[in-house]
């Protein structure tokens, strides 16, 4: 199901970045919402069923999509310029609280079974899903009212310096949080950690990325952007290199919050820089395309990651994982420091 939502996701991307341009983004806002409340009421409904389950799932990944992309346009419309830096750290740290809540909100209606109750988890989707209607419909507009997709503005857009090593550079991160959440659960099993030492490292990784997001306009400002991306990057690179060598709890878990900062960079840092080289009333395709680059990385590499496992290990995946993480932060070399 997450393959297929990522696949269709990027099919719709583009076009969804158009509408939010063209109708502004409380229009795409609001039906994002409407798809997620359907969704929602799919997977309640019929959800017991193959095809419900699919059904509700196109519905999920539109819903999402359309929320996501509408939220990022709205962020880089209503910024200041000099500013998105600060703007895209605490949009993404509050989507990383949302993440956070969610295992708890499955503890909280799921019930204490083995397998939670998902009737009452879907019941409640429902009504998180009307509460984000009704704050969608309370979003600024900030439409072109242009007819037709604007080709010019989107060849403008691919022409842009540096856009591709943003696109490659955010979507190999993605891909690296991926694997990483993927493989420590396993690479603490062959050191012989426990499962509590295993969650406490992954709970020190995503207090670091949240930290990086929150103060990333201070850390902009006194470090610079691209210094800052490329130095986070590679600072990455080091410590999944080193992951998997046999260490003391505790320097283990050093190394994985310099992770978890150097990966929570990345991300805000690529929407913050296409969001001000983008022309104004066009912002709303740069965070599509990066959206596409996105899925792409989450569908192919950690299927290509699943594929290296066999032979290589988990090690061996985290060593491939940085090289590919140290490529596309070299790449980032050439962003320009201020769009």
């Amino acid at each position: 199901m997450p393959e297929f939502r990522h696949r269709h996701a990027a099919l719709l991307a583009l076009p969804a970045g158009h509408a939010a341009d063209r109708y502004g983004e409380r229009r795409m806002a609001v039906a994002g919402a409407l798809f997620l409340t359907a969704a929602a009421t799919a997977f309640t409904t019929i959800g017991h069923t193959v095809a419900g389950l699919v059904a509700a799932g196109i519905l999920l990944g539109t819903g999402h999509l359309g929320s996501a992309i509408a939220q990022q346009a709205l962020v880089a419309n209503t910024t200041e310029r000099g500013r998105h830096d600060t703007a895209f750290g605490h949009y993404t740290f509050a989507a990383f609280l949302g993440r956070a809540a969610g295992p708890l909100l499955i503890a909280a209606f799921g019930g204490q079974a083995a397998i939670p109750d998902t009737g009452s988890i879907f019941a409640a989707s429902c009504g998180l899903s009307l509460l984000l209607l009704a704050l969608s419909a309370l979003l600024p507009n900030h439409p072109t009212g242009r007819a037709e997709a604007d080709d010019g503005d989107l060849r403008t857009l691919l022409r842009l310096p540096g856009l591709t090593h943003a696109l490659l550079t955010s979507c190999v991160v993605l891909a690296a949080v991926d694997i990483t959440l993927a493989c420590l659960p396993a690479l603490g099993a062959e050191l012989g950690l426990t499962a509590s030492a295993v969650g406490l490292l992954l709970t020190l990784r995503g207090l670091a990325s949240m930290t990086s997001r929150f103060f990333l306009g201070r850390l902009a400002r006194a470090v610079g952007r691209r210094r800052l991306l490329v130095v986070g990057t590679l600072g990455a690179v080091a410590g999944i290199l080193l992951t998997p060598v046999p260490m003391p709890l505790w320097l283990l878990a050093a190394l994985l919050v310099v992770v978890g900062f150097g990966l929570g960079v990345g991300q805000p840092l690529t929407t913050s820089w296409l969001a001000e080289s983008a022309p104004a009333g066009t912002r709303g395709r740069p965070m599509s395309l990066r959206l596409v680059g996105n899925r792409t990385g989450q569908l192919f590499i950690p299927e290509a990651a699943g594929l290296m496992a066999a032979g290589l290990g988990t090690g061996g995946v985290l060593f491939v994982t940085a090289i590919t993480l140290g490529w596309a932060g070299i790449a980032a070399r050439r962003l320009s420091a201020d769009p």
